[in-house]
């Protein structure tokens, strides 16, 4: 081992993981990626495939009481699933500390210089790497059947205007010209130019495989149980301890488990307050007599429900269910996306689905990833809490996790992001 190409660990094979390992394989590292089961196959491989750079956290002004109130409603766009869990009703108290105007508008800057950054990057990696994964810079529409909907949206669009965006509101007839699917009676929505889709199972993989020509090693089934330092060749080293009993040594280690986090962090003493908000997906082939031909992405505003046209079909996804770490698929959930779908479009039947998913989101009280070292263990680092914009976010946070590994500093101010904060 030389200087130049330090030994790196990281654990997740995900969009962050896998975004990590490259970045820091092309910048030379000897990088090992450890997965547990197959690279995207949790939420980045299902999710909705679309990139929406800028947008700030997902806790907003009066929305832990929306949800509250609609807690016995299993369609409602955010569901907290009625149980005892003592750990949830803490995350929660603080998530409402954080839904305020005065969180949201300090959040945008940060999160708008990570959206600029990474959609640049987006657009380098699959024109360098030539990645085929059905990218298109098309935008996305925001949609809305109520005034009051729109209003919001419209507010929305001006607080991301002023951190460098162009969001172009639009009245009804005007959406309905674009997106003929649409049906009469929409009032209006915002049309988010800087936004892009892809297919992200395809992006991670043809990203993982990038990686893997740049020299990173791909471990696939390699279930780590827990972060040790171990001692080889007469220097303490930072060890990954796999379930089989195996020891992976590196020189540097990096956390990107998602929903999964809690767990290694623990063991350094690091408690990240992690909730996994459960996502859904269906898809369904244009042309089967139930999905319309869409032009562009649409989420349906009121119901929070991405409808992404993709290679041939339609991926209906969104919802966010906080009901702890499981893979339970509620029926009810799953039926509410293209339930909704149905009020925004014309030609939304009840064809047969391609695919149907759910999927955990790592998601933190104040709507921020978690980017950064462990406090105490300056060579084991952090990436996680993206919630929904995980993919978005991805190709940043492997950059600025390279940065930190390699340079020892990042090339843009995180500190809102420290580990450390909460």
């Amino acid at each position: 081992m030389t200087q130049t190409q330090p030994r790196v660990a990281v654990v997740g094979g995900g969009v962050i993981g896998v975004c990590c390992a490259y970045f820091l394989a092309k910048r030379g590292a000897a990088v090992t990626l450890l997965e547990r089961n197959d690279i995207a196959s949790g939420a980045s491989g299902g999710n909705a495939g679309t990139i929406a750079p800028g947008h700030g956290p997902i806790n907003k002004p009066g929305r832990l009481w929306q949800a509250l109130k609609q807690m016995l409603d299993p369609t409602s766009p955010l569901y907290i699933a009625p149980r005892f869990d003592p750990q949830l009703a803490r995350w929660l108290w603080t998530f409402s500390r954080y839904c305020t105007s005065a969180h949201l508008q300090s959040s945008l800057p940060i999160m708008g210089s990570l959206g600029h950054a990474t959609r640049s990057l987006f657009d380098q990696l699959v024109e360098e790497e030539d990645l085929d994964c059905d990218f298109r810079t098309t935008g996305y529409y925001d949609v809305f059947r109520t005034s009051a909907g729109l209003a919001t949206a419209k507010h929305e669009a001006s607080a991301m205007r002023a951190v460098g965006f162009h969001p172009e509101s639009l009245s009804g007839g005007a959406l309905r010209e674009r997106e003929p699917a649409l049906r009469q009676g929409i009032a209006g929505g915002v049309f988010y130019p800087e936004a892009a889709t892809l297919n992200p199972h395809r992006f991670v993989l043809e990203l993982a495989e990038r990686a893997r020509r740049y020299g990173a090693t791909i471990r696939t089934g390699s279930d780590v149980d827990g972060v040790m330092p171990v001692v080889g060749r007469g220097v303490r080293l930072t060890g990954l301890r796999l379930k089989t009993g195996e020891v992976v040594e590196a020189d540097h280690v990096v956390l990107a488990t998602g929903a999964y986090s809690l767990h290694l962090a623990s063991q350094l003493g690091c408690h990240l307050p992690i909730q996994a908000g459960k996502g859904y997906h269906r898809d369904r082939d244009i042309g089967s007599g139930g999905t319309p031909p869409l032009r562009v992405t649409c989420m349906l505003g009121e119901h929070s429900v991405f409808c992404t046209p993709m290679d041939g079909f339609v991926r209906y996804s969104g919802t966010m269910e906080f009901s702890g770490l499981n893979h339970v698929l509620r029926r009810p959930r799953l039926e509410q996306l293209t339930t909704a779908a149905k009020m925004y479009f014309d030609g939304v039947g009840d064809a047969p689905s391609r695919s149907e998913w759910c999927g955990l989101r790592p998601c933190t009280p104040d709507g921020l990833p978690i980017v950064g070292p462990v406090p105490g263990h300056a060579d084991v680092f952090v990436a996680t809490g993206h919630a929904m914009l995980g993919l978005t976010l991805g190709p940043i946070t492997g950059r600025l996790i390279s940065e930190l590994v390699l340079d020892k500093r990042p090339s843009m101010d995180i500190h809102a992001l420290r580990v450390g904060r909460f």
